[in-house]
């Protein structure tokens, strides 16, 4: 089994868990929770939300 990335926040996704969310345009997103599929139905962007592995990129963070 391999593991997935999150579509909005770049966590790991363990087999077995998270969702699978596909758009009419043939678009799929990962997502390892609510909080993370919530974020990106909101229209926020991973960048500017500095909770991300994205966020943390951008503003210079080393990722934990």
């Amino acid at each position: 089994m391999e593991k997935r990335k999150c579509s909005f926040c770049g966590g790991a996704i363990e087999p077995g868990t998270g969702k699978l969310y596909c758009r009419k345009d043939g678009t799929v997103f990962y997502f390892c929770s609510s909080k993370c599929q919530g974020n990106l139905n909101l229209g926020r962007v991973p960048r500017k939300v500095a909770w991300t592995e994205a966020g943390r990129k951008a503003r210079g963070k080393a990722t934990p």
